[in-house]
């Protein structure tokens, strides 16, 4: 007898199998997955009380909190669909979000509450509120473990349709309103096993949650960690020393996380206080790294690192740049070049890079194409948005909108999103290769590149630099350093000292705000 795929039985299978081990860690408070699966169903019964209905949206608003990991099972089991919220968003969006996906129920964390008292008058649909570790319950609002704790739990699953919605994430709106991306238990349950059986995950993992839940399930962590009895161990806000003591004391080994973090942790004065001899496995994403920071991060940490792949839309991973077998005869600087690219397809997933008329590059490493995917963990939709889903999804492939190039073995290396794209008098510039270049200069912490206007080339390079504590450098030595190694149309026109990059919820730098800033009142040709 078939049935249905559905995330839920990860829990199941977690339940029955570890039930006696401590599967959730945040904070002081430890569970084991029998106290997370009651916790779980206790919050399905609570939401079910309060109205929601088979197919309704319920909201989060939190960190990466157990009561959120519980919101990934509880609300599928209610029969709701699970919309959590991306903290960082203005809150003017954040009343977009959950107007249009009408949510029937917002659980908000209790320092967002004069965030949620200002937006209530406009939120159109929310009937229901309720606080997480609140400080006095607030007139307007339910508590939440009060609320588990007089709710008997639901013991039934629902009857679910595997091709139904299950979870709803908005993305971050850099070029407009955020956009709903639905995602379908069936796709979520098969991105589960895809990434367990390519990251070879196993019930030793003890998996720390650094990206935030909020952003595209984490790269669907509380799935596989919860499906193969590891251990989930929840970061709150991002801090390097935060990170390290939570290795060392939980023995952690998975770590996943943005670029700009792992430049944080590898340069971080703290480093060599920890011990961090239990991780394993790094996996950079959400961003493109330069080598240099995969070779620190090689060289410091001493375990696997590589190149993740992914986006909203596709729940989220479609590649890894995992060193393949028949390769590591390979010189090391070709492996540690291969380890940066964006990566091969995993299991169960297409990727090529195509031209103009959907035509394949040639697979030579340098031929430039947009990357497109076929595969079950491709969102379902927009949701109330047809147009835009169609833009995305043609001919049954969807298109990333990521440039990018690919090699013979099959290994994919974005060189830039469509829209940051430099084109300076005719000539395609990638502002990735000039940061991976950048990033190798001994006095640069962070670094982006921009495009900004320019009367006779039409747009130019702009470097905008972060450098390292007690570090010293002018433009003209950044300049210098760029005319050394990169062609000459490639070389930035300007630099820029900054004290700091601006970030989103992940760590990823916004490199969107940056580029507005330099086209207030002016249209730029998105490419």
């Amino acid at each position: 007898m078939q049935v249905p795929l559905t995330p839920l039985e990860f829990r199941r299978r977690a339940e029955t199998l570890f039930g006696n081990k401590v599967g959730v860690i945040d904070g002081d408070k430890r569970f084991t997955y029998a106290e997370f699966g009651e916790r779980s169903r206790r919050l399905a019964a609570v939401i079910r009380d309060q109205g929601v209905r088979r197919g309704e949206v319920v909201s989060f608003l939190t960190y990466n909190t157990h009561h959120l990991l519980e919101a990934y099972y509880g609300a599928l089991q209610a029969g709701a669909i699970l919309n959590p919220i991306n903290i960082r968003l203005h809150p003017n969006d954040i009343a977009y979000v959950l107007n249009h996906a009408e949510s029937r129920s917002l659980f908000f964390h209790k320092d967002f509450t004069p965030m949620v008292e200002a937006m209530r008058p406009g939120l159109e649909t929310v009937r229901e509120l309720t606080v997480l570790e609140p400080d006095g319950t607030p007139p307007f609002a339910g508590e939440y473990e009060a609320l588990l704790g007089r709710t008997a739990p639901l013991r039934d699953d629902p009857d679910v349709d595997e091709n139904s919605m299950a979870e709803l994430f908005y993305t971050s709106g850099t070029t407009g309103r955020p956009k709903g991306v639905a995602l379908t238990h069936r796709s979520l349950y098969l991105h589960a096993l895809y990434c367990i059986i390519s990251k070879r995950l196993g019930d030793a993992t003890v998996h720390l949650h650094v990206v935030p839940m909020f952003h595209v399930n984490g790269w669907g962590a509380p799935h596989t960690i919860t499906g193969i009895g590891g251990t989930h161990v929840l970061l709150r806000k991002i801090d390097p020393v935060e990170i390290f003591r939570l290795v060392q004391a939980e023995r952690v080994t998975d770590l996943y996380a943005v670029p700009a973090i792992f430049n944080a942790l590898v340069n971080h004065p703290e480093f060599g206080k920890y011990d961090l001899r239990s991780l394993r496995l790094l996996m950079s994403g959400g961003a493109p790294p330069a080598p240099s920071l995969v070779a620190a991060m090689l060289g410091k940490f001493g375990c696997e690192a590589f190149v993740g792949y992914g986006l909203t839309e596709t729940s989220p991973v479609l590649t890894l740049a995992r060193p393949k077998t028949h390769l590591r005869q390979e010189p090391p600087e070709r492996q540690l070049e291969r380890r940066t690219r964006t990566g091969y397809a995993i299991l169960g997933v297409e990727v090529r890079v195509v031209d103009e008329e959907g035509r394949d590059v040639p697979a030579d490493g340098e031929a430039v194409g947009e990357i497109v995917t076929r595969s079950n963990v491709v969102m379902d939709r927009y949701f109330k948005d047809p147009e835009a889903t169609a833009a995305a999804i043609r001919d049954g492939w969807f298109h990333t909108g990521d440039m990018a190039t690919m090699d013979a073995e099959g290994y994919a290396n974005i060189v830039d999103r469509k829209k940051d794209i430099i084109i300076s008098g005719g000539e395609n510039i990638s502002s990735v290769q000039i940061e991976n270049m950048l990033y190798a200069h001994p006095a640069v912490f962070e670094c982006a590149v921009v495009p900004v206007p320019d009367d006779r080339w039409g747009e130019v390079a702009k470097a905008l630099v972060v450098l390292k504590p007690g570090a010293a450098a002018t433009e003209a030595d950044v300049l210098q350093f760029c005319r050394e190694r990169l062609a000459g149309f490639m070389v930035p026109k300007s630099v820029e000292f900054l004290d700091a990059l601006p970030k989103g919820g992940t760590g990823k730098i916004l490199k969107g705000q940056l580029r507005e800033k330099y086209w207030a009142g002016q249209t730029r040709r998105v490419h």
